[in-house]
């Protein structure tokens, strides 16, 4: 998908602007993630996307289900053996958890179990998160933690998204550096304040990262 930047400085991204409709009669609280929040906080294209992320929490996993109805889910979690291809029926989900989404397409059968999702047109990316009392629960070992509202703000697109710091977090919280993470943390990093700078040293100090020294 290609996108151009005067697309993205004038009105919402056709990809996001989609989720943003689809999420706007959503009764629970959900934010923008990913790459697109990246974007979001700066007003500009900065790389190409493959899907649009959000977050919501894990114990509104029915609420989302039943808001979603008719749309395509496969879910990824720690409690399938063998796999996370199988079609999401509402089921709760063990964390690190998240599902791919896609509105079916007229006369198409999903076929029983999906192993790439990603790459068959699921073109939304859920993950869950967990929250504690006024907590967002950022990690549970080690312990990580913010405030529910300073969690989220409302960026320049109009829309609840992950305040920076946490999105680099969520990104150096993974087992692999990844190309596009990179370019995230790149894209972010002079736009940061210095206590945005010290929540995310301070956060990732806790499970290490190449980040810290740029941090520094």
């Amino acid at each position: 998908m290609s996108i151009s930047v005067s697309q993205t400085t004038n009105h919402l991204p056709e990809p996001v602007a989609r989720v943003a409709g689809l999420m706007s009669t959503y009764p629970g609280a959900w934010a923008l993630c990913g790459g697109w929040a990246v974007d979001a906080w700066l007003g500009r294209l900065t790389r190409e996307h493959v899907d649009t992320d959000i977050v919501i929490f894990l114990d509104d996993h029915r609420a989302f289900f039943e808001h979603m109805a008719g749309w395509q889910m496969v879910a990824h979690d720690t409690t399938v053996d063998g796999g996370t291809g199988d079609p999401w029926n509402g089921r709760p989900l063990s964390l690190p958890a998240h599902i791919h989404a896609r509105f079916p397409v007229a006369g198409e059968q999903l076929p029983d179990r999906v192993d790439n999702a990603a790459g068959q047109g699921f073109g939304l990316d859920v993950q869950f998160n967990e929250r504690s009392g006024d907590d967002w629960l950022l990690s549970r070992e080690p312990r990580v933690a913010m405030p529910l509202q300073r969690a989220v703000g409302q960026s320049g697109w109009g829309l609840p998204t992950l305040v920076p710091e946490v999105l680099l977090f969520y990104k150096a919280s993974g087992r692999h550096v990844r190309r596009r993470d990179e370019l995230d943390f790149l894209a972010l990093l002079p736009h940061l304040t210095d206590e945005q700078r010290d929540w995310l040293r301070n956060a990732i100090s806790l499970v290490g990262h190449p980040w810290l020294t740029q941090l520094s």
